[in-house]
């Protein structure tokens, strides 16, 4: 069992080689990709080849939030539906409900989510840096 909330289930579509990192494409339910920039070292340990199942871990800090699609060189971008915001006295915590399924949750200021207009119904999109993605296997 992990502390951070997102937990994306799927199968490793494609793996990027470079010296030291690779990038792992993982497909996820609703089609949704998710790529993770980890060691190649991490790659070897964890068995990871196309098809192996895997799990995208990652932590409701590291999930921006956008009303639409950007450019930006986050290679992460899931579109959804807001389902849910819990106000604290600085930070909202903003449930996102993706295709497939896949719930996103996104830990961000309450300015944010005033000025993003972000209530329960209308649609957002997360956006993740494949650095801030962690891979896990059974």
């Amino acid at each position: 069992m992990l502390s951070a909330r997102n937990q994306i289930k799927g199968r490793v579509k494609e793996i990027n080689e470079g010296a030291v990192n690779g990038i792992v494409k993982l497909e996820a339910a609703g089609g949704n990709c998710i790529s993770a920039t980890i060691s190649m070292e991490s790659i070897r340990e964890l068995g990871l080849v196309p098809g192996k199942d895997a799990t995208a871990v990652v932590k409701a800090t590291d999930v921006m939030m956008a009303l639409d699609f950007v450019k930006i060189s986050a290679r992460n971008q899931i579109k959804g539906t807001v389902v849910s915001v819990k106000d604290g006295t600085v930070n909202s915590i903003v449930k996102l409900d993706t295709a497939g399924g896949i719930g996103i949750t996104s830990t961000i200021s309450m300015e944010a989510v005033k000025e993003l207009g972000l209530v329960p119904g209308k649609e957002a999109v997360a956006v993740i840096k494949a650095t801030n993605v962690m891979i896990s296997v059974d």
